[in-house]
C-alpha cells in the first residue's frame, strides 16, 4: 500500500499528490516548513514545532492555511492513516499559486501539504558511533531564524562533506561557527561547559535545542551561550548537534582532528539519555 499524504485539504496517495507549477513555493521557495519527529505513534514536542510555524508565518507576513490546532489534528490522523510508529511528519506552506511575480500575490490561498517519513530516531548508528563533520562557509541567506524551504546552500554543504568521506558539515561565518547544515551545533569545553551560539537570525531557534538547554540546567549542567571557532571545537572535550530528526548526536571528529578518544562524549550521551526520558514522561 502506498503512503497517505495530505494535500490541500484531501488525504491521498503519494502518486495522486499535485501542485500546481505555479505555487510560489516552487518559483521562489517562497514556503516555510516543519518536521516533528514520530516515537511510538506519537509526535513530540509538535507544540514547539507548532508555535515556530506561526512566528515563520508573521515573519514573512504569510496567511496560514487554518489555525495550528487543527494542523496538528491533521498531522496526527495522517501518522494514523500511515501507521506510522518511528519517523517524521514533514509539513510546508506556501503563500499558495499565482502568476510569476516578485510581489506577493492578493487573495491567493495557502498550499498546506504533508507526508510521513519512516525511519529509526531512537536508536541510530550516528548516536552510537558519533558524527564527524568538516567546516564550510555559511553561504545561506540572513534570516536563518525562519524555517523556510530556502535550503540548497545547506544541500551544498552537507554534500560536499559527503564527498569528503564525512557525515555532515558545520557552517562558519565570520570566523565562528553559526550551526550545522540542519542541526544546531554545540562544544563542551575542558572544564565540562556546554558552549552554544546565542539565538539571533543568524541560527535557527531549534525546537529540541531549546528542550535540551533546559533540561542540561536542570541536570545543573553548565551553559554558555555564545560563538565559538573552528579551532575551539577542535580543542573541545566533546562535541554534539541537536535536531528534531537526530535528538542529541555526538560529533567525533572536526575537520580530521578526534575528539577526545574518538568516541561519543559523556555529556552527550547522558544528555541523549535525559531528552528520550523526557520524551517518555511527556508521553
Amino acid at each position: 500500500m502506498s503512503r497517505i499524504v495530505y494535500v490541500n485539504g484531501e488525504f491521498l496517495p503519494e502518486e495522486e499528490a499535485r501542485v500546481s507549477i505555479f505555487d510560489r513555493g516552487f518559483l521562489f521557495a517562497d514556503a516555510i516548513y516543519e518536521v516533528t519527529p514520530v516515537l511510538d505513534g506519537r509526535l513530540l514536542e509538535n507544540e514547539g514545532h507548532m508555535a515556530r510555524l506561526e512566528r515563520s508565518l508573521r515573519e514573512l507576513a504569510m496567511p496560514a492555511p487554518m489555525p495550528v490546532s487543527e494542523i496538528a489534528a491533521l498531522m496526527e490522523e495522517l501518522v494514523r492513516r500511515n501507521d506510522l510508529r518511528e519517523g517524521s511528519v514533514y509539513l510546508q506552506v506556501t503563500r499558495g499559486a499565482a502568476d510569476r511575480d516578485f510581489l506577493y500575490p492578493e487573495g491567493a490561498t495557502p498550499t498546506l501539504v504533508m507526508f510521513t517519513q519512516a525511519r529509526d530516531v531512537r536508536e541510530t548508528r550516528a548516536s552510537r558511533v558519533g558524527l564527524r563533520v568538516v567546516s564550510a562557509p555559511d553561504l545561506r541567506w540572513g534570516r536563518r531564524d525562519i524555517k523556510t524551504v530556502q535550503l540548497l546552500a545547506a544541500s551544498m554543504a552537507k554534500q560536499a562533506a559527503h564527498d569528503a568521506g564525512a557525515d555532515d558539515a558545520w557552517l562558519v561565518q565570520d570566523g565562528f561557527v553559526t550551526e550545522g547544515s540542519s542541526n544546531n551545533a554545540y562544544i563542551v569545553t575542558r572544564d565540562g561547559t556546554i558552549v552554544t551560539r546565542q539565538l539571533s537570525n543568524d541560527i535557527l531557534h531549534g525546537v529540541t535545542r531549546a528542550s535540551v538547554l533546559k533540561l542540561a540546567s536542570e541536570a545543573q549542567l553548565r551553559v554558555e551561550e555564545r560563538p565559538f571557532t573552528i579551532a575551539e571545537a577542535q580543542d573541545a572535550a566533546e562535541a554534539f548537534m541537536t535536531s528534531a530528526s537526530a535528538f542529541v548526536t555526538p560529533v567525533v571528529e572536526i575537520d580530521g582532528v578526534k575528539l577526545g578518544d574518538g568516541a561519543p562524549g559523556q555529556v552527550a550521551r547522558r544528555l541523549r539519555e535525559i531528552y528520550l526520558d523526557s520524551l517518555a514522561e511527556a508521553g
